[in-house]
């Protein structure tokens, strides 16, 4: 199983990277394999600001549709627009090209809250 030391993850199968003040989310690798073969991606809450555990969006499998959860409170800077023509990115580089949303951090602190690497890989087992 693919988990990135450097990134943090929640319950709900969210990874966030931090850059600076902003953090770039999306799926775990775990998620999207759970989910299947992923047909669309729904995120209309770009410029809103939500709060820790707000649905941000949701993600539609050819079996299911599952809400994203946002890990911390911020406001929606960015979409990640590709996923619109390509969901599928998300089954093949869910770390990489396959990122949902970027935001703008609100409370730093709540990042010490996520879970690492070693504790998202025990949930998952």
């Amino acid at each position: 199983m693919n988990i990135p030391a450097e990134l943090k993850y929640t319950k709900d199968h969210e990874w966030v990277r931090v850059e600076g003040d902003t953090a770039t989310i999306g799926i775990t690798h775990h998620a999207q394999s759970e989910l299947g073969d992923i047909v669309y991606v729904e995120i209309e809450t770009e410029g809103e600001t939500l709060d820790a555990e707000e649905v941000f969006g949701s993600i539609e499998a050819v079996k299911t549709v599952s809400d994203l959860f946002m890990p911390i409170s911020g406001e929606i800077t960015e979409f990640n627009e590709d996923l619109e023509a390509n969901p599928e990115t998300v089954n093949n580089d869910p770390y990489g090209d396959g990122w949902m949303i970027k935001v703008a951090i609100a409370d730093a602190s709540q990042l010490d809250g996520l879970l690492s690497a070693e504790a998202y890989a025990d949930l998952i087992q």
